[in-house]
């Protein structure tokens, strides 16, 4: 049965080269005057949709752009949606040592995406950085109905895939208090100058 090694993804897989505000506005900026008001009410609606695992939280919260800014009334707020996708995945990254790590430890180990999120920009994402092969299974909380770090999610994960030991590695409070709650190792992502390579060590334990 051996070890089944959960990955989070969005600030572990994969990063923004900048802050995930300036990829909303900069596909808002072609629709609307002042991005960073905007902005503002992109999340204003889409936090309280996510948080409440409300459907279509992206969706909500063009709609709501879209009622309340200077924006063209025939503009469909499906087609802003599908532009935020398509910058999510061209603006995320994946580090060279983190594909490394991940042909290393599914060598020996089941691996698994644990995360947060919508399932379909969660897995739209994986697939631009040909990422998929690598997992057993993907998991995203818009699929459970529950978001890091409700048992839930960790108890799908079990469901998913059959191991002896169970590894999350995540750079959340939610990730790893989740995770250490259910019964699993928690693995919190670390990065910085003083920091030693993260995907490094985490080969090390494994």
């Amino acid at each position: 049965m051996g070890t089944a090694i959960y990955f989070d993804l969005d600030g572990t897989l994969l990063t923004f080269a900048e802050p995930y505000e300036e990829v909303v506005a900069d596909v808002l900026a072609d629709y609307v005057t002042e991005p960073s008001e905007a902005v503002e009410t992109y999340f204003a609606t889409f936090d309280e949709h996510f948080d409440a695992l409300e459907s279509d939280p992206y969706r909500a919260g063009m709609v709501a752009v879209c009622e309340h800014e200077d924006i063209e009334a025939d503009t469909d707020p499906d087609a802003l949606v599908d532009a935020l996708r398509e910058a999510e995945c061209e603006r995320t990254q994946v580090s060279d040592d983190a594909r490394a790590s991940l042909d290393a430890l599914g060598e020996a180990n089941a691996l698994g995406v644990l995360t947060d999120g919508v399932a379909d920009f969660q897995r739209a994402k994986l697939d631009q950085h040909d990422l998929l092969d690598h997992f057993e299974t993907v998991i995203a909380s818009y699929d459970v109905g529950a978001h890091k770090p409700d048992a839930s999610m960790f108890d799908r994960a079990r469901e998913a895939i059959d191991a002896e030991e169970y590894v999350m590695v995540g750079d959340s409070d939610a990730d790893i208090e989740g995770a250490r709650a259910a019964g699993f190792t928690p693995v919190r992502v670390e990065r910085g100058e003083d920091v030693p390579d993260f995907w490094t060590t985490l080969r090390a334990l494994a």
